[in-house]
């Protein structure tokens, strides 16, 4: 059975693409001599500008984090490690978080990053209602303690806070230059590079030098840092088979050519896709008021045909929202939904829908494939889908702003008390018709006091979703990146690409 159309297949590398080889990525090959000097990393976004407060989690953090050091860093696995702070503690109440900071860092144009710097920091960023301003929605208050110590006030328990000091939010910029047109172009941070204003070209390439005297030598493995946008992947895949770039993200179908050539393949699993059915309080659509209805479209899919024909295979099948490393993910839920179209037809009928109904979903460049397979597997058991195209700038802003009862989306797999925010409690961007039920208020208000045992409260949570099936989640996607003989990367937990620290000269 085949699904939808077939996606196309990219295009054979030009011979004008492989032509700029001479204008490779890394530095001296490791075969046989010394180790490569510098990183060419191919990003498939492009840089907004350089003000932190403009910092967007994803496929931009390695641009400033070239250039800012942030309060806490966060290590390939996931674990949060000292940086600017060296430690951090939480009063009783998880309300008032202390940081104690080095005393040895400085901005690079001169400036000391202490207590007063770090309040300067959070203040703006907060004030900015920046992209990831959400990452201090709790923050109420910074207060300094002294000159190597702040104390920062939330308005109520985020389990979420120390997660974004090594985000956004815990970007460190000069006070000076914070809020100046001056840093949008060229940062004032005390990250290990500094930017080479000379050879960088808005839009398409970012060059990034070793910064002197820099704290901690050890993440300044290259003299030279070069980020290229790249954002057609065909570009990308151009670019990392003829050596112009060390390192870049591709799918599923150009990662085998990639592979054939001879680069290296890591694999991680950052989002899950699948179709979020968010009026489930049947404001535009009735029918989806019923959980009957809703759990009969979760039996609609076939979602190892589907991830084989639409992905290669490239995934795992899943009918939880929560990721396997996020501390609520529930192993017995992914048998929940197995693909019966018979014993969906039967909950519809039970539900009082023995015909089907009409359901109308957006689709975008880049969904054609996987919303025509949605239209086609629910239209199987009698649920008619109209598919409305819409501007692929659009598709967010309209479905925060509920013009949609349910459309097929890509979610990032989130820290637990990160994921509510972003797809289930009230405030969440993905739950625009406000759905709620005392009972899941209860388990959500559980993982927000809950501490150090705020993800295991948070299966709680996991189960109900999933029970009342708040989502139809298809499956975990493989994230497709991709390197050459001269570097060595290390997968970065619940991200797209890597920090720009798990990069390092091939041995």
């Amino acid at each position: 059975m085949k699904f939808g159309p077939k996606s196309t297949v990219m295009a054979i590398l030009t011979a004008a693409a492989l032509a700029l080889t001479a204008c490779g990525g890394g530095g001296t090959s490791t075969n046989g001599g010394a180790a490569t000097t510098t990183l060419t990393i191919g990003l498939l976004q492009d840089l907004v500008s350089f003000e932190p407060a403009d910092a967007h989690i994803g496929h931009t953090m390695p641009y400033y984090q070239a250039v800012y050091d942030t309060l806490i860093l966060r290590a390939p696995d996931g674990e949060l490690k000292p940086m600017i702070a060296e430690s951090w503690e939480y009063n009783a109440e998880n309300t008032v978080l202390t940081l104690k900071l080095r005393t040895d860092v400085t901005f690079n144009d001169g400036a000391k990053l202490d207590a007063t710097a770090v309040k300067a920091n959070l203040d703006h960023f907060k004030k900015a209602k920046g992209r990831d301003a959400y990452q201090v929605a709790s923050l109420e208050s910074v207060a300094v303690v002294d000159p190597a110590t702040v104390a920062v006030t939330l308005s109520e328990p985020d389990p979420a806070f120390t997660y974004y000091l090594s985000l956004a939010a815990g970007l460190m910029g000069s006070p000076a230059a914070l809020g100046t047109t001056g840093i949008k172009t060229v940062p004032a941070g005390s990250g290990p590079y500094e930017l080479d204003t000379t050879n960088t070209v808005k839009g398409s390439q970012y060059v990034f030098t070793k910064r002197a005297n820099y704290w901690n030598k050890d993440l300044q493995k290259f003299d030279k840092v070069t980020m290229k946008f790249l954002q057609d992947v065909t570009a990308r895949t151009n670019a990392i088979v003829s050596g112009q770039v060390d390192a870049t993200l591709l799918d599923p179908k150009t990662s085998k050519q990639a592979v054939a050539a001879g680069l290296t393949l890591t694999t991680s699993q950052v989002d899950w896709q699948g179709l979020l059915l968010m009026d489930r309080d049947g404001k535009v659509t009735p029918e989806l008021a019923n959980p009957k209805v809703r759990q009969a479209m979760n039996y609609a899919f076939d979602r190892k045909t589907i991830l084989e024909q639409q992905y290669l295979g490239e995934g795992t099948p899943t009918n939880q929202v929560f990721g396997p490393e996020s501390g609520a993910y529930v192993d017995e839920l992914d048998g929940s939904y197995p693909y019966d179209p018979a014993k969906a037809k039967a909950l519809l009928a039970e539900a009082g829908y023995p015909n089907g109904f009409e359901l109308k979903i957006p689709t975008m460049t880049g969904f054609e494939a996987i919303t025509a397979t949605v239209q086609q597997q629910l239209g199987d058991i009698g649920i008619k889908v109209q598919l409305e195209t819409i501007p692929a700038a659009n598709y967010v802003p309209d479905l925060a702003a509920a013009k949609y009862s349910a459309a097929v989306f890509n979610l990032y797999q989130a820290e637990p008390w990160v994921a509510i925010n972003q797809m289930i409690s009230t405030s969440a961007l993905y739950n625009p018709f406000k759905s709620t039920t005392p009972e899941l208020a209860t388990m959500i208000d559980a993982v927000q006091n809950g501490g150090e045992q705020s993800a295991e409260k948070a299966k709680d949570v996991n189960k109900y979703v999933t029970d009342n099936a708040w989502f139809v989640p298809f499956f975990r996607l493989n994230q497709m990146y991709l390197t050459n003989k001269k570097i060595t990367v290390e997968p970065q937990l619940q991200q797209a690409i890597p920090s720009i620290y798990n990069y390092a000269p091939a041995k």
